[in-house]
């Protein structure tokens, strides 16, 4: 398949030289404006970009989903070809099934490490937590997770039943094929060589999650030199829209290497670059 083309959702509200380039991933079934509510929030020396990935909502499963190798989509958008100046993005935000495969592309070395928020990511640290119990969980109520979705977001106007309705419509889109690269994806994350990833990390759980586990971020964090958890109370699977100000300060501060109001980021110094 074609490579998706980025767009540039917001422009830096600061001037001299090259602001940092931040790439904004959605999740399976997601679509760009699940970060509507986070982008006008983030911090204003930040060049926000985002992207419809081909697990899009809506979008037809059959072609991403029947290759082998869905990662790829993501190491040609974050690491591909550039001005000359340094990678193509300097810190990336990843939501869910987005958040896994940039995850096992890190542990593979597949993608030069840069700062990284990975939000509501599923992990486990076994394979024996894997049973038939989580597998008859997550097919047959793998609609839960998009019905979290149409709750908060802009189909959150629509009555309960029409948005347990739409649900169902995301989830035979996705289909077999899509749900199978998500499950497998997810069924190799034990065996993931976390010690590997280099990239500055900050992981974000929802307590409420019903999808990912807080256990899930928990752990991969855990595993990852020098990663930061946070669990965010009040949140489900998409903190980005049930409580955007709470996680743009967490991703603001993370990327300016300390609370919301720090002027300068050491992960960001390490590429030449600053923020105001």
């Amino acid at each position: 398949m074609s490579r998706q083309a980025p767009r540039l959702r917001r422009a830096a509200r600061t001037t001299g030289g090259r602001p940092p380039r931040v790439l904004l991933l959605h999740g399976l079934g997601g679509k760009a404006s699940v970060w509507d509510r986070f982008v006008p929030r983030a911090a204003p020396e930040l060049e926000l970009w985002d992207v419809e990935l081909p697990w899009a909502a809506m979008a037809e499963s059959d072609g991403w989903g029947s290759l082998p190798d869905p990662a790829q989509f993501l190491v040609d958008l974050v690491d591909g070809d550039d001005d000359g100046e340094g990678p193509a993005f300097d810190a990336v935000v990843a939501h869910s099934y987005a958040a896994n495969l940039l995850t096992e592309a890190y542990a593979d070395q597949r993608i030069a490490p840069r700062p990284t928020v990975l939000i509501s990511p599923f992990h486990r640290s076994s394979p024996r937590d894997f049973d038939w119990s989580v597998i008859s969980y997550y097919l047959n109520d793998f609609h839960r997770v998009f019905e979290e979705a149409l709750a908060v977001g802009e189909t959150a106007k629509y009555t309960k039943a029409h948005r347990d309705w739409m649900a169902l419509q995301l989830r035979d889109r996705i289909g077999p094929y899509g749900w199978m690269r998500f499950f497998e994806n997810y069924l190799r994350s034990p065996f993931l060589d976390l010690a590997a990833v280099r990239a500055p990390l900050l992981v974000l759980s929802g307590a409420r999650d019903s999808a990912a586990r807080p256990e899930d971020g928990r752990t991969l964090a855990g595993g990852v030199p020098g990663a930061r958890y946070e669990l965010l109370d009040g949140c489900s699977h998409f903190p980005m829209l049930e409580q955007p100000e709470l996680v743009a300060g967490l991703v603001s501060g993370f990327l300016r290497g300390g609370t919301p109001d720090a002027s300068v980021t050491p992960h960001f110094s390490s590429l030449g670059l600053e923020l105001s």
